[in-house]
């Protein structure tokens, strides 16, 4: 069951990539609310592979809005799923007690991928204003530098190194080279740019430790890495509310491909790789604010 599921999920973000379509690439401007998927309830947003599972959804439904929620709860809230509604896929693993096979005294925890169905809240009747039409965010000037994403960077620490030359993460020297802000047509095609190479950065050894050693001697680890960190970028443009829609990685696409034929689940790998990715870096802008009186 559980590698089907695996199977599935991989199926479905592959037919996407090989008609040219990313999934995780979109004008978040455009978005009513946050542009993470969230639970419309809890307002927990949806982690990991689930995020790009519900904005694949959102997009070919033609959702502006990224609320969700499950039939149980539409209806504790008073609400109805519309007839003939179909639900969109989730997954979570749940960690299932199994008994040692060598000792029935000894327990040990398996992780089991499990999938679970929810709506988007158009698709229910009778919910509140407030979640069927979330606050639409406030415009920003696509051309200007970021006060609020310039904060968060420099909150990371990360060795940023503007009008260095094409984009890249350095391992040996742990830095990031970047060309001049101006360089770039657009704020949002710098920062999207500048994110992907914050997603690389976190691999180092001192932070989340992925090996990047081989990633150039080998084109699946390669794949991966560029892979867990274009999702990760897109987590970040998703919550600024970024256009990266228009950043199109062609070279990497073939790679990804390759990747996903070659391991059912290298995309989810990748998915939680990012997640991490980012909860890291954002973990590292909170710690750096000061704290209240």
């Amino acid at each position: 069951m559980a590698k089907n599921l695996y199977a599935r999920v991989t199926a479905t973000i592959l037919a996407e990539l090989e008609k040219g379509v990313v999934p995780w690439r979109r004008d978040w401007r455009s978005i009513a609310g946050s542009g993470i998927p969230h639970n419309a309830v809890s307002m927990r947003p949806y982690r990991g592979t689930n995020t790009i599972l519900l904005w694949l959804r959102a997009q070919q439904q033609g959702w502006s809005s990224l609320g969700f929620l499950t039939y149980k709860q539409a209806r504790d809230l008073g609400g109805t799923v519309k007839q003939g509604a179909k639900s969109g896929l989730i997954v979570f693993v749940k960690q299932l007690v199994v008994k040692d096979h060598d000792n029935e005294n000894v327990t040990k925890l398996v992780p089991m991928l499990r999938a679970y169905s929810v709506f988007h809240t158009s698709q229910c009747d009778g919910l509140s204003e407030a979640i069927l039409n979330p606050a639409a965010k406030s415009p920003r000037n696509p051309d200007a530098r970021d006060p609020l994403i310039d904060a968060f960077t420099a909150a990371t620490q990360a060795d940023v190194r503007e009008g260095q030359g094409e984009p890249v993460y350095h391992p040996g020297g742990d830095y990031i080279s970047m060309p001049c802000f101006t360089d770039f047509t657009s704020a949002d095609g710098f920062y999207s740019t500048l994110f992907h190479e914050l997603t690389h950065w976190t691999a180092h050894k001192s932070r989340l430790d992925r090996n990047l050693k081989s990633r150039f001697g080998d084109l699946h680890a390669y794949s991966a890495e560029e892979l867990c960190a274009e999702l990760g970028a897109s987590f970040l443009c998703a919550e600024f509310g970024l256009d990266n829609g228009k950043l199109q990685h062609a070279a990497y696409l073939q790679g990804w491909i390759t990747l996903l034929k070659h391991d059912a689940r290298a995309f989810f790998t990748a998915a939680n790789r990012a997640q991490e990715a980012s909860d890291y870096l954002r973990r590292l802008a909170l710690a750096d604010q000061p704290v209240a009186a």
